[in-house]
């Protein structure tokens, strides 16, 4: 008779200690969706992931984005100062905020589809997707109001976010280094060896000794 009660205690405190393990699984799931969404709507400086320096051609215009302070548009000259970017990446990878680096002022877009220029980029306004495309372009989407993006006609205005589409050309972007500076990535490119390199190498090292 004493076996069935201690049995019955066992599973009770088994199924105790499995309820309290599940508590505590769901609590560690829903901090870190928390975490997620504070980090996503409100990134500050700590949670950015790389700084670059780059222009964005445009595909309509043929020039670059340039932002004059409160005023942008994609009218900017290679390697003029006002269409050089300072492009901040966040730590949840496509997610970036695009100041110029003479003006100092943000590419934000406000709640009305208005692309404006302003000197704290902190809100969500300023925060921009990259999403790549087919055509080797990359379009920018507000991360604030979805399927809003970085437009602008071929006279380089600005075009209300509510009036674009990822199929159009005014939105297609493509990341170009300043005039006259190479892409970092040109640095680790390799030179193929062959049996010319090979000899050159042979008569250069035997002149050295000579």
């Amino acid at each position: 008779m004493s076996v069935l009660p201690s049995r019955f205690i066992y599973l009770c405190l088994h199924f105790l200690v499995l309820y309290f393990q599940l508590q505590e699984s769901q609590q560690t799931s829903a901090d870190f969706r928390i975490y997620i969404e504070n980090h996503t709507r409100n990134p500050d400086d700590l949670s950015r992931k790389q700084v670059r320096i780059y222009q964005l051609y445009s595909r309509t215009t043929g020039k670059h984005v340039q932002i004059l302070g409160k005023k942008v548009n994609a009218n900017g000259d290679d390697g003029g100062k006002y269409a050089l970017l300072v492009v901040e990446t966040e730590t949840f990878g496509s997610h970036i905020r695009i100041k110029g680096k003479e003006s100092e002022h943000y590419i934000c877009m406000n709640e009305k589809g208005k692309i404006v220029g302003r000197p704290d980029g902190r809100k969500q306004e300023c925060v921009f997707v990259e999403e790549f495309l087919e055509n080797n372009y990359t379009a920018l989407v507000s991360a604030k109001y979805k399927g809003w993006y970085l437009g602008f006609n071929r006279k380089g205005r600005p075009k209300k976010g509510s009036r674009t589409t990822q199929r159009q050309q005014e939105v297609h972007f493509m990341k170009r280094q300043p005039k006259g500076r190479l892409d970092p990535l040109e640095e680790f490119r390799f030179t193929p060896v062959t049996k010319r390199t090979r000899r050159a190498r042979r008569l250069k090292t035997n002149s050295k000794r000579n």
